[in-house]
């Protein structure tokens, strides 16, 4: 046998590499061979399905287009239903009761209510059948048709809408609506009109016709405070919905679409227009004819007058919403959603602001071109004895005192001033008015010239513009961004909530702020340093009357942000500027005060913020455009209207001093004579109050008769009664022991 050779290493790597790749070689050939079989055979196959010419435009390609798009919005739809589905995650969504509150006043005294307090006690078999006529007439004509989306109704309305430019004609069904009230906010957004459609036909699938009309009826808002058809017709009709005539039946049905804007008690002669629109909407719709609603023209409803019955709406609204974020902080063992809230308001106190506010912008407004203000009125502890948000509730629910952002003004400059005592200046420190840049910015005074060197007292009490801009340097050690940034962490500290962005005229006043926030952070400084927490709600109880929740125990206690000598310096200074300064039309007669002025480039908004020993109340005036008003000051119509509710509001009230300000000789406030033009009972003589002593003493009693019940009550569970339950309570005292005996409706009984 011949000698086989030797393959050496590198050899045989090299042959390897050489099979591998005629193994690539091979399969990627044999790949695209049995590739191009496959198709050939696919194009033999599909070959005998082509279609050309007409069929082919006419049928296969829509039938393909509808296809594609149709499993696209197959997904896009399971996308979006997913959201608007979590809604009805609730198992008892159809059982679960919804946050209903009645308000007292701090006196006891039922002032109004707020939320959906369910009544399902009528039948549907029971409703007039004119009313149920005039509902489906008016808001679903295709309710017991469609599938929960009126899509010929929606069309309509699109048409309709488009030709007119805007939204005359709603699209939704009853069904649509119902699910908006059931599940979802009144927001006006795509996602939610795209939930809305989606729980509609969930609802239709859960639940009869005759189940969503009936939900419809008792649960949709009708303006008044009232939820539901039953509701609307005592309010006001003063009967049962059962007994509702046609046309009072026509007045409710116009209710649904703008319950604000139609309700009789606010503007009977648009209610009545509606109610006439309803009865035309009857016959179109094939349901009555002219005949039969011929009496109803003839003799329209007559609504209760409930014009005298003014209700502290905005107070209200902002109290509810304080309910709302507290429920969720109450004790798990509280499973109701029914409660009797005591708050801090003031009805005397609030009436008076409501008409300071609307006398001061009917005598001034013209003429300063002024057509809105707002005004919050403090307890120094952050208790709301009253709030405006604006002239008229009517015409807007829109809350400019706690949700309208506007610029302050020089009246935040006491946020610089302190910041700067705290750094460790002084009132008596000497500054130069002089000017001063930061970048290409350079503020100038209201004067439109400098003064020279001058004490930080006098500077603010002159209200100074390049000073506090000069502080944020010095706060910052020369940083004025490090200076502005410590202004904002004490001005947050102290109660505003609002963002306050980092701009070099931040310390004159140019972030915006809330009138609301602005006021109870202004209740930092006669508090010696102190930041309080605002708050409307003293109390709360079940609907039986058992007290679950109570602020002076369970609340946020005050918290030092300052030194109590800060606080003492900046109201010394505050009390100059309403003595001496740009606040003199809000000096009080007979009490010590401190505030300061506020006035925006183009004179688009005017503020004074201001306190005593007792009280802080914050008032803004300007546009809801932001419209420049007519050289309006802070000084002019905010310091004159600061000074009509306070010195209301410290009428025989036992005085307190504000700490660093001497008092002011004499133990009681000023009094107020009523306006000229005023109605009767607008200015009502402020009633005197029992003193702090007499207040706590009231307080230990309430206190130990609670303890004395909860002791005595697995003895009396046996034997109690449910219809003996308490279904109002009286409470005894307030927190800081200011407190009153009533007799009838707030009418506190003078104590010593």
């Amino acid at each position: 046998m011949a000698d086989r050779k030797t393959i050496t290493f590198a050899e045989r790597v090299r042959r390897f590499f050489l099979d591998l790749d005629a193994r690539i070689d091979s399969g990627l050939f044999s790949t695209a061979r049995w590739t191009r079989e496959l198709y050939e055979r696919f194009v033999t196959v599909m070959d005998r399905f082509h279609v050309a010419g007409w069929k082919r435009w006419a049928l296969v390609e829509p039938a393909s287009e509808a296809a594609t798009l149709g499993s696209v919005g197959l997904v896009l739809a399971l996308a979006l239903a997913i959201p608007a589905f979590n809604e009805t995650s609730d198992e008892d969504w159809l059982k679960k009761s919804e946050l209903a509150v009645q308000f007292l006043d701090r006196y006891g005294n039922e002032v109004g209510a707020r939320g959906i307090k369910h009544n399902d006690s009528i039948p549907i078999e029971e409703f007039p059948d004119h009313l149920i006529k005039a509902t489906l007439a008016t808001e679903d004509r295709r309710f017991y048709e469609h599938f929960g989306i009126d899509v010929a109704g929606t069309l309509r309305a699109f048409v309709t809408n488009a030709r007119a430019g805007g939204v005359v004609q709603g699209g939704s069904s009853i069904t649509q609506q119902l699910a908006k009230n059931l599940f979802l906010s009144n927001e006006r957004t795509i996602e939610r009109k795209v939930k809305e459609a989606f729980l509609a036909v969930w609802l239709e699938t859960r639940l009869t016709k005759n189940q969503i009309l009936k939900l419809y009826l008792d649960r949709a808002y009708l303006g008044g405070g009232a939820f539901g058809v039953d509701a609307a017709a005592q309010y006001y009709f003063n009967k049962s919905a059962r007994d509702v005539n046609l046309s009072e039946a026509a007045m409710l049905a116009g209710l649904f679409k703008a319950p604000t804007r139609y309700a009789p008690h606010i503007n009977l002669p648009a209610a009545r227009a509606r109610a006439n629109t309803v009865l035309d909407n009857l016959i179109e719709a094939g349901m009555m004819t002219e005949g039969q609603v011929f009496g109803a023209r003839r003799n329209p409803a007559v609504a209760v007058d409930r014009r005298d019955e003014r209700q502290p709406n905005y107070y209200l609204d902002y109290a509810f919403d304080e309910m709302k974020k507290l429920v969720d902080a109450l004790p798990k063992s509280v499973q109701e959603r029914v409660f009797i809230v005591r708050t801090g308001l003031d009805v005397n106190l609030q009436r008076q602001a409501e008409n300071a506010v609307d006398e001061t912008l009917r005598e001034y407004g013209r003429q300063y071109g002024a057509r809105q203000a707002a005004t919050a009125v403090f307890e120094t502890d952050g208790t709301l004895r009253a709030l405006v948000g604006g002239r008229d509730y009517s015409e807007s629910q829109f809350n400019r005192a706690t949700d309208a952002l506007r610029q302050p003004g020089s009246s935040f400059k006491p946020y610089v001033y302190a910041a700067a005592f705290i750094h460790g200046l002084k009132p008596t420190t000497v500054v130069a008015d002089s000017p001063v840049c930061i970048g290409n910015w350079c503020p100038h005074n209201y004067s439109g010239g400098y003064s020279g060197s001058q004490t930080l007292t006098s500077a603010l009490v002159r209200s100074i513009n390049t000073v506090p801009v000069k502080l944020s340097i010095t706060i910052g050690n020369g940083n004025p961004r490090a200076g502005r940034n410590k202004i904002v962490d004490l001005a947050k500290k102290m109660g505003l909530r609002t963002p306050l962005p980092d701009t070099p005229s931040l310390p004159i006043g140019a972030s915006e702020v809330t009138v609301f926030d602005h006021a109870v952070a202004f209740a930092t400084f006669p508090n010696g340093g102190l930041a309080v927490s605002p708050h409307a709600i003293l109390e709360v109880r079940s609907a039986t009357g058992e007290l679950i929740w109570r602020f002076d125990r369970d609340g946020p206690k005050p918290r030092r942000v300052m030194p109590a000598q800060v606080a003492s310096d900046i109201n010394m200074i505050l009390n100059q500027a309403v003595e001496a300064g740009t606040g003199r039309r809000a000096m009080l007669d007979g009490i010590k005060g401190a505030g300061k002025t506020g006035t925006t480039n183009a004179y688009r908004d005017a503020w004074f913020a201001g306190y005593t020993g007792n009280m802080v109340a914050a008032v803004w005036f300007g546009n809801d455009d932001y419209a420049p008003t007519n050289r309006m000051t802070g000084g002019s119509l905010p310091a004159m209207t600061w000074k009509k509710i306070m010195a209301y509001a410290h009428q025989g009230v036992e005085l307190k001093p504000i700490p660093g300000v001497p008092p002011h000789p004499g133990p009681f406030g000023p009094t107020v004579a009523a306006a000229p033009g005023a109605r009767p009972g607008d200015e009502i003589p402020r009633p005197t109050l029992l003193t702090k002593k007499g207040g706590d003493v009231l307080i230990r009693i309430e206190r130990a008769m609670e303890e004395a019940s909860r002791s005595l009550a697995p003895a009396a569970v046996a034997d109690r009664n449910v219809e003996s339950a308490p279904q109002t309570p009286v409470p005894a005292g307030s927190r800081d022991g200011v407190v009153a005996a009533t007799e009838g409706r707030g009418r506190p009984v003078r104590g010593n």
